[in-house]
């Protein structure tokens, strides 16, 4: 990617279009746009607010595990099973 800078060490057009068109594939029911502003703008603020659901999801998921642990005999091949996958 070095390659492609210019003599100033600063990233390229071509490579921000490039780095926009991965970060777009990432997002689930990502559509094509074009590379005007506005749309590098959009998804990045669509990029931010899955970032925070995903964050939200994982907070759940972490409460759900906990109540779940908080109410299982700590001996049991339950737990034990859950353990291991949060080893894992």
């Amino acid at each position: 990617m070095s390659s492609r800078r210019s003599s100033r060490g600063s990233i390229s057009e071509e490579e921000i279009n490039e780095l926009i068109s991965k970060l777009q594939s990432l997002l689930p029911n990502s559509r094509r746009r074009g590379s005007s502003q506005a749309s590098t703008t959009k998804l990045l603020k669509e990029t931010c607010n899955y970032i925070k659901s995903l964050h939200r999801e994982v907070d759940d998921l972490s409460d759900r595990l906990s109540d779940l642990m908080a109410t299982m005999d700590h001996n049991s091949p339950g737990a034990e099973i859950i353990r291991s996958i949060l080893r894992s």
